[in-house]
């Protein structure tokens, strides 16, 4: 590992993680390149850790290396407007895995319902392990919620990834007026029932089903706030992986960049393919992959 240190800036940098807690023969292998104003990363997408079982009863799909390639910047600035995450992966953890929470299942499997379903709220079963993660078909091992294995033991601040615009992501604990605390999202269950669509009470099976009401948490509507960490001692803006929604944020406060567009075909789910079946925490069941 060679690297140039300032002010918690790496200006010069190769990391490279070679680990052999990988699947079978695999293992992963990630390059972070910090130079002319980007942070490059490049990894086959295999985690520092063991995955779970895959194929699985939720998810038919084998962890199979990739050919990842993102760009973020290295300095990143804040954009005059948020930007929504659509269809695209959020980030990058350390170990080269995707952060990507969103779903391609819709209730009655009707893209333009305007009802999607949301991966962890335990009410649909798409197969995902012990650290939040499953399976595309393309083989690509990706976090729908904290990374686990990646996380460790830690409670303390701990940096696990980029997001797309450059800015940094942590796992659940940051400082609040000097002390270290784990950050409380300030998403919520909307009340009363759903006015359209599957109705119902709101019970957080739909990403629709939340809410931002600023200040009813540590953080703001990009799951982020500001402040000191160990690698930006002057201060920075930051996002935060949350036990509760949305875990994975899902509003950008800088410009993502380019690479991070989904590859190959996306939009709505093949037409045929039924919906995912409705079922209560911890039951089974399964159907198309997120």
């Amino acid at each position: 590992m060679r690297s140039n240190r300032k002010s918690g800036f790496v200006n010069v940098a190769v990391l490279a993680v070679v680990s052999g807690l990988g699947l079978g023969a695999q293992q992963s292998d990630v390059q972070i390149i910090v130079k002319d104003g980007y942070r490059y990363i490049t990894s086959n997408g295999i985690p520092d850790h063991q995955p779970g079982q895959f194929p699985n009863r939720g998810n038919p799909n084998s962890v199979r290396e990739q050919r990842h390639s993102f760009r973020v910047p290295a300095s990143p600035q804040a954009a005059p407007s948020l930007t929504p995450m659509e269809r695209q992966p959020f980030g990058v953890a350390l170990n080269g895995v995707p952060f990507d929470p969103g779903t391609a299942e819709y209730w009655q499997n009707d893209f333009n319902s305007g009802w999607r379903y949301d991966a962890l709220s335990g009410f649909i079963n798409l197969g995902l392990d012990a650290h939040h993660a499953h399976v595309q078909p393309t083989g690509a091992y990706h976090y729908h919620g904290l990374p686990t294995g990646l996380i460790g033991d830690s409670e303390g601040m701990k940096l696990i990834g980029w997001a797309a615009d450059g800015f940094p992501i942590y796992a659940q604990y940051g400082l609040v007026d000097g002390e270290l605390k784990k950050l409380k999202s300030s998403w919520q269950l909307k009340e009363g029932k759903r006015s359209s669509g599957p109705g119902a009470t709101y019970d957080g099976t739909f990403v629709e089903d939340w809410e931002y009401k600023a200040g009813s948490g540590d953080l703001d509507q990009c799951n982020g706030t500001s402040g000191v960490t160990p690698e930006f001692p002057e201060g920075t803006y930051y996002y935060v992986v949350t036990e509760e929604y949305p875990m994975i944020p899902r509003f950008f406060r800088g410009t993502p960049d380019p690479s991070f567009g989904r590859r190959g075909p996306g939009g709505p789910p093949p037409r045929g393919h039924r919906p995912p079946p409705r079922r209560r925490r911890g039951g089974g069941g399964g159907t198309e992959l997120a």
